[in-house]
């Protein structure tokens, strides 16, 4: 499964001494696919690194309509797919769970996430809402060798971790 039945998101924070003038910000997957195995208690997933695209930014983590302008969302857009995630080296970003278990209200998954050729051991836990399972959890950039955005001699910058959550339709 991907979109539009599933959704990915992703949230950045701005830090620094110029961080008033900048934006937090609301990222979309636009590309990406979701295969679980429920007899085997498995979970494969590949997402595009080129498909981040602005939903909005954020003010004090409501949706500012409004706040980006169209160049400004495709600056950005730029700076996502070229110099943070370089993805034309690293077109996907891959998961593969090595244990997936049931806990009360959801599954604790533990698994393999390969980003910006790098691979790191990942555990989450998807809880189950009304009728979708949301799996939240936060990144720490350099761990995957991404250097978090910075300009102006690093007195505006997006802080080092971000947070990706996941909704997908839950099992019946």
């Amino acid at each position: 499964m991907g979109p539009p039945a599933a959704e990915c998101l992703v949230f950045t924070f701005k830090e620094g001494l110029l961080s008033p003038i900048a934006h937090d910000l609301k990222l979309a997957v636009g590309r990406f696919s979701i295969a679980i195995d429920a007899a085997a208690l498995s979970v494969t997933a590949r997402f595009d690194a080129s498909s981040l695209r602005v939903v909005s930014a954020l003010h004090g983590g409501a949706e500012a309509p409004g706040a980006l302008s169209p160049r400004d969302r495709a600056t950005i857009e730029e700076h996502l797919r070229d110099e943070v995630l370089e993805a034309r080296r690293h077109p996907e970003i891959a998961f593969r769970s090595t244990a997936v278990t049931a806990v009360p209200g959801g599954f604790h998954i533990t698994g393999l996430l390969a980003l910006h050729g790098r691979e790191r051991p990942l555990a989450v836990v998807a809880h189950r809402r009304g009728d979708h399972l949301v799996a939240e959890i936060a990144l720490h950039q350099p761990d995957f060798g991404i250097q978090p955005y910075r300009a102006m001699l690093g007195t505006l910058r997006i802080r080092p971790d971000v947070r990706v959550r996941l909704t997908l339709p839950a099992p019946g």
